[in-house]
């Protein structure tokens, strides 16, 4: 049973925001294909990013949770993570723009996102050979500003985001070790700050904003071709 545990997880992610897809009066089933377009893309840029890192060791993955089925060096759960995350990331977002016609990050996503790009940016090149933090600092740096730049509306990314926050610590909590004898994926703590919340690496949360962002953007671009 050890070897489903991270299929499980993401199965244990993706079941209910899947089943409430189907609600009715905002039935996000009619835009899976606008999802579908975008996740894919944005799958193909993170694996190509995790194949390379899985490669040269700055993280892997604990072979006795897994099915033992691979695409390249890269287990198929792992795989399946980039879209059962951003299914449940893009269907909080889709949930809350009919939820709340307003929030609380209406007049404060400016400053937020700004203070990020400096932030993130001054730490990626302060840290400029622990690869894990430089790439994903200045990858979502670059990204944020690409937003800003379109003068895109974040009030309800940056909503998103806090509001999938507990249940990206539980779920990446168990990948990382909670509740297990050892983590599922490992981290080379030479390559990050080496700065963890509870097991997670402090860069997972910034890696997860710029997965979830990235989604979110190109879905609301697809959907809008539609």
């Amino acid at each position: 049973m050890e070897s489903y545990t991270y299929l499980l997880v993401n199965l244990a992610c993706v079941s209910i925001p899947l089943i409430a897809s189907f609600y009715p009066k905002h039935a996000f089933y009619k835009k899976w294909f606008a999802f579908i377009k975008a996740s894919l893309i944005v799958a193909i840029i993170f694996l190509i990013w995790d194949y390379w890192f899985t490669k040269i060791g700055v993280w892997g993955f604990n072979e006795y949770y897994l099915t033992g089925i691979y695409l390249l060096n890269l287990p198929l759960e792992e795989v399946l993570f980039f879209i059962c995350i951003p299914y449940c990331c893009v269907f909080t977002y889709f949930t809350f723009q009919y939820l709340f016609k307003k929030n609380l990050f209406d007049k404060t996503f400016p400053i937020i996102n700004y203070s990020l790009i400096i932030v993130l940016f001054i730490a990626a090149i302060l840290n400029y050979n622990k690869l894990y933090t430089s790439i994903t600092f200045f990858s979502t740096s670059a990204y944020l500003s690409y937003l800003a730049f379109r003068k895109i509306n974040l009030s309800y990314y940056y909503l998103s985001y806090l509001c999938i926050l507990p249940f990206f610590l539980l779920s990446n909590g168990i990948l990382t070790g909670s509740f297990l004898v050892d983590p599922i994926v490992w981290y080379n703590d030479t390559e990050n700050l080496g700065i963890r919340l509870f097991n997670i690496p402090i860069e997972d949360s910034i890696y997860g904003l710029l997965l979830i962002f990235m989604n979110i953007q190109l879905f609301d671009y697809f959907n809008s071709k539609a």
